[in-house]
């Protein structure tokens, strides 16, 4: 089942649903930032009509903010309530690509085109620290459902921990063969998903960095004998040439797909930690159980890329944004 919702007029990149389950907003390269009823879509405020493109979004844990990451460098904070808007933030020498509030509400993370994440003190707006050392632009960021980590993926390729409370980098994870477009921490914090242009979403052990499992689109072979996340081989399409070369560390390689087709530009887990969604460039929405790895869903309601997914509180209904300049509301049943 799904609900579409229209109303931007150009790509919808980000959204985000509202920790108390009432509103989900939505944010476009038109400028515009809107807030929807969740349960049915219904309209409900603009807080941003027009302006700098807005990249990413987030709410605050108590439901009352929301966080805008911005292409003229800052991040906006509205009152959802009212479209007020409380506090700009500003120090970012390029774009904002992302946001994420710290599970307590008092701090936000912001990554940037500038090679940085900030970790900006939401009191007095000033910057508790910067996170550097990036050769590249960083695209994403995610607080631990503790607070006590931060994760950043970037052009590098690479997934990137840190500890909030002094900046201390703790790991890099290595894996990806392209950009990574977007990071995501599972509920209880044990686990953390990244999804690239390399076409693939990979689980990664937060504690130690560990490659779990790479998540396979139905549409990539699976290495002969094997199942998703398993052991590496060469796989032949049915004329017999080969597509996907998967390395002994089990990343995959798509000979044959355009690199703007698969790419994966957005993650998240369900709030049971159960299931994970991915917005691909190829207009899909595609679901995959945690447990073995196994593709369970292809949504299909786009035309044009999904820039973004998120779950509700509950876990019934999953939203995506898309280049089409619609958002659609999907009614999971499981």
């Amino acid at each position: 089942q799904l609900i579409t919702l229209r109303g931007h007029d150009d790509d919808v990149y980000s959204v985000a649903f509202s920790p108390d389950g009432q509103y989900l907003a939505s944010a476009a390269d038109d400028g515009a930032v809107k807030l929807w009823r969740a349960n049915d879509g219904a309209p409900v405020r603009t807080l941003q009509d027009r302006g700098a493109d807005v990249t990413g979004l987030a709410f605050s844990p108590d439901s009352r903010t929301v966080a805008a990451a911005s292409s003229d460098k800052t991040v906006k904070l509205w009152r959802a309530s009212d479209s007020t808007l409380v506090q700009t933030l500003r120090g970012h020498a390029d774009v904002v690509s992302g946001v994420a509030f710290s599970p307590d509400g008092g701090t936000l993370a912001s990554a940037s085109g500038d090679k940085t994440v900030k970790l900006w003190q939401l009191g007095d707006g000033t910057v508790l620290r910067t996170l550097g050392g990036y050769q590249n632009p960083v695209e994403s960021v995610a607080f631990s459902p503790d607070g006590q980590t931060v994760a950043s993926g970037a052009t590098d390729q690479t997934v990137t921990l840190w500890r909030a409370s002094d900046g201390v980098l703790l790991r890099t994870l290595v894996g990806h063969g392209d950009l990574v477009r977007s990071v995501a921490f599972s509920p209880d914090g044990q686990t953390v998903a990244s999804g690239g242009d390399d076409g693939t979403v990979k689980l990664w052990r937060a504690s130690d960095g560990h490659l779990l499992r790479n998540l396979l689109r139905d549409d990539q072979p699976v290495p002969s004998g094997g199942t998703p996340g398993s052991a590496p081989g060469q796989v032949a399409e049915p004329d017999g040439s080969p597509v996907v070369l998967a390395s002994a560390n089990g990343d995959v390689s798509l000979s044959k797909m355009q690199q703007t087709d698969r790419a994966v530009l957005s993650v998240a887990f369900s709030p049971d930690g159960q299931l994970v969604a991915a917005g691909v460039a190829d207009s899909t929405v595609r679901l995959w159980r945690v447990s073995d790895g196994a593709q369970i869903e292809s949504l299909l309601g786009h035309g044009l890329r999904v820039n973004g997914v998120a779950f509700s509180p509950d876990g019934r209904t999953l939203a995506s944004a898309s280049s089409d300049r619609t958002i659609v509301l999907w009614r999971l049943t499981r």
